[in-house]
C-alpha cells in the first residue's frame, strides 16, 4: 500500500511540475500587443484655397461720414510651407480678397505677398505673417492717388489639418496704405489715412508633395 501511495505521489508530482512548466514557456513566449502608432503630421508643400471674411475701417478711415460698418469679402490663396526643427513652420503665401462694395470711398479689393512662421502640435499650427499689402483703391470724386496702392501688412491666424490634404484656418490681417488726399471741393480738402482690419475664415487643399504623414511606433 506505501508504494502504491508513493508512487501516486510521484505521477502527481510530476504532472504538476509538468503543467508549471507549460504554463511558464506560455508566458515566456507570449506575443506582445501591438502598439496603435501615433500620427505624425507633415506641413511641408504646396497649397492653394479660398476664404470668406469681413473687412473693417480703422479709426481714422472714416471721411465724410462714411460707413464703418464691415464689408463682406471672399478670395483666394496659394502658398508653401517648410516644416523644420521638428515643430515650426516657416512659408510665403499670396491671396487676394474681393470686396462686396460699390462706394467711391473705399478700397475694392485687397492684396498681400507675406510670409508666415508658425508652431505646429499635432494637426494644429498657430502662425504670424507679414508683407506686402496691396490695395485696388480706384478712389473718385476728388481723392489723389487713384488706382492701387502700395502699403504692408500683418496678422495671424490659427490652421488645422483635417485629414493629411485638407486643412482649415481663422485669420486676422491688417493693411495699412498711408495716407490718402481729398482734394475737392476746397472746402473739405484733407486727408485720411487708408487702412483696414480684416477676419476670414478658409479652407486650404494640400498637394503634399513634402511627404505623406507618417507613423511614429
Amino acid at each position: 500500500m506505501k508504494k502504491i501511495l508513493l508512487g501516486t505521489v510521484a505521477l502527481v508530482a510530476l504532472g504538476l511540475a509538468g503543467t508549471a512548466n507549460a504554463a511558464d514557456l506560455g508566458a515566456r513566449y507570449t506575443k506582445a500587443p501591438v502598439a496603435i502608432p501615433a500620427p505624425i503630421y507633415n506641413w511641408t508643400g504646396f497649397y492653394i484655397g479660398g476664404h470668406i471674411g469681413g473687412s473693417f475701417r480703422g479709426d481714422d478711415n472714416n471721411l465724410l461720414g462714411g460707413s464703418s460698418d464691415g464689408t463682406f469679402l471672399g478670395g483666394v490663396q496659394a502658398g508653401y510651407d517648410y516644416q523644420f526643427a521638428p515643430n515650426w513652420v516657416m512659408g510665403l503665401e499670396a491671396n487676394y480678397s474681393f470686396k462686396d462694395t460699390n462706394s467711391n470711398f473705399a478700397n475694392r479689393g485687397l492684396g498681400s505677398v507675406t510670409g508666415r512662421l508658425g508652431y505646429t502640435w499635432g494637426p494644429a499650427l498657430l502662425y504670424v505673417k507679414g508683407g506686402y499689402g496691396w490695395a485696388d483703391s480706384r478712389f473718385s470724386n476728388g481723392f489723389g492717388g487713384n488706382g492701387g496702392r502700395d502699403g504692408y501688412t500683418v496678422g495671424g491666424g490659427l490652421e488645422y489639418l483635417f485629414t493629411q490634404n485638407w486643412s482649415g484656418k481663422i485669420e486676422y490681417q491688417y493693411f495699412d496704405f498711408g495716407t490718402v488726399n481729398f482734394v475737392t471741393p476746397a472746402a473739405v480738402a484733407g486727408s485720411f489715412r487708408n487702412d483696414e482690419h480684416t477676419i476670414k475664415a478658409g479652407i486650404n487643399y494640400r498637394f503634399g508633395w513634402g511627404g505623406p504623414v507618417v507613423a511614429k511606433y
